[in-house]
C-alpha cells in the first residue's frame, strides 16, 4: 500500500513538472487569438477557483477562520504564477525557465533573513554558483550581464515570488492541501484583477470569447488544478531532495518542446549558465532535508 502511495506521489510530481514545462503553449495560442496573459490568466483561474469551491463546498465555513498567513501565500502565489506565465508568453521558453530557477538562492536570503536560519559553507556554495550561472546566461558583449526584456524581469520576480512562497508555506505547515491550492487559485485572480486596468489589451467579455476559447481555458483550468492539487500531494509523501530534483523534469520537457513547438533554442553559454543554475537548485534541495532550507 506504501509503495503504491509512494509511486502514485512520483507520478504526480513528474505531472506537474511536464504541466509547467508545456503550459506556455496553450497561452501562447490564447494570446495569438487576442487574449492577453493576463486576461487569460484571469479566466482559467477562475474556472479553476469556480470547480474547486464546488470541489471543497462542504469546507466553505473555514474561510472565516484562515489565519493571516493564507492571505499573503494567495498573493506571493498570485504573483508567482501570473508573472511566470506573462514571463514565458513573451519570452524565451528556456531562458524565462532557467531564471525562475534562481528560485533557491532567493528562498536562502529569504530564509536567512526571515527565519533567521544559517546559510552555511553550502548555503553560500549555492549562492556563488547560482549567481556564475545567471551571469554567463546573461552575458553581453559591451552590455551588464542583466535581463534583457521585461518577460526576463518577470522571470526573476516569480522565481522571487516563489521564493517567499516557500518560506511563508514553511510557516503555515497548518494549511490543509485545500486551502492551500484555493489560495493559489483565488491569488492569481486578485493579483490579475489588479493588473488587468493597466493591459493594452482590455479584458474580453464573456460574450466575445468563442467555444474555442472557453474549450482551451477549461482545459488550461483542469490542467492546473491536476497540478496543483497532485504536485501538493507528492510534497507530503516525497523527501524534499528528490521532488526537487524530479521538478527539473520540467527543463527537459520545454526544452523539448520549445524546439518543436516554437522553434527556439539556447546557445552554449547558454546552457552552460544554465547547467550551473541547475545544480546550484540540486545543492539547494539536499540541504533541504538537513537545514530545512
Amino acid at each position: 500500500m506504501q509503495h503504491h502511495r509512494h509511486q502514485i506521489a512520483v507520478s504526480g510530481l513528474l505531472f506537474g513538472a511536464a504541466c509547467w514545462g508545456v503550459i506556455w503553449y496553450p497561452y501562447r495560442l490564447m494570446q495569438e487569438a487576442g487574449v492577453s496573459g493576463v486576461s487569460s490568466s484571469f479566466y482559467t483561474y477562475s474556472i479553476a477557483a469556480f470547480i474547486g469551491a464546488l470541489i471543497f463546498a462542504r469546507h466553505w465555513r473555514g474561510i472565516f477562520r484562515l489565519p493571516q498567513s493564507a492571505y499573503w501565500l494567495a498573493l506571493a502565489a498570485g504573483w508567482t504564477n501570473l508573472s511566470y506565465v506573462i514571463a514565458i508568453i513573451d519570452g524565451e521558453v528556456m531562458r524565462v525557465m532557467l531564471l525562475f530557477y534562481l528560485s533557491p538562492l532567493w528562498t536562502l536570503i529569504l530564509a536567512h533573513f526571515w527565519l533567521k536560519e544559517r546559510v552555511g559553507l553550502n548555503g553560500l556554495l549555492v549562492i556563488v554558483t547560482s549567481l556564475v550561472g545567471a551571469y554567463i546566461m546573461l552575458w553581453q558583449p559591451g552590455a551588464l550581464p542583466m535581463p534583457r526584456n521585461d518577460a526576463e524581469w518577470l522571470a526573476l520576480s516569480s522565481g522571487l515570488a516563489f521564493a517567499l512562497t516557500n518560506v511563508i508555506t514553511r510557516r503555515s505547515s497548518h494549511l490543509s492541501l485545500r486551502v492551500k491550492s484555493m489560495a493559489v487559485w483565488l491569488g492569481v485572480i486578485v493579483v490579475a484583477g489588479v493588473m488587468l486596468p493597466f493591459q493594452s489589451i482590455p479584458l474580453p467579455a464573456l460574450e466575445v470569447l468563442t467555444l474555442q476559447h472557453w474549450l482551451l481555458m477549461g482545459l488550461i483550468a483542469l490542467i492546473l488544478m491536476a497540478a496543483t492539487l497532485l504536485v501538493q500531494f507528492g510534497l507530503t509523501v516525497i523527501p524534499v531532495t528528490r521532488a526537487a530534483v524530479i521538478f527539473l523534469f520540467e527543463l527537459v520537457v520545454a526544452a523539448v518542446a520549445s524546439y518543436y513547438w516554437a522553434n527556439e533554442a539556447l546557445s552554449l553559454r547558454e546552457w552552460f549558465g544554465g547547467a550551473l543554475i541547475i545544480v546550484a537548485a540540486v545543492v539547494a534541495s539536499r540541504m533541504s532535508d538537513q537545514h530545512q532550507v
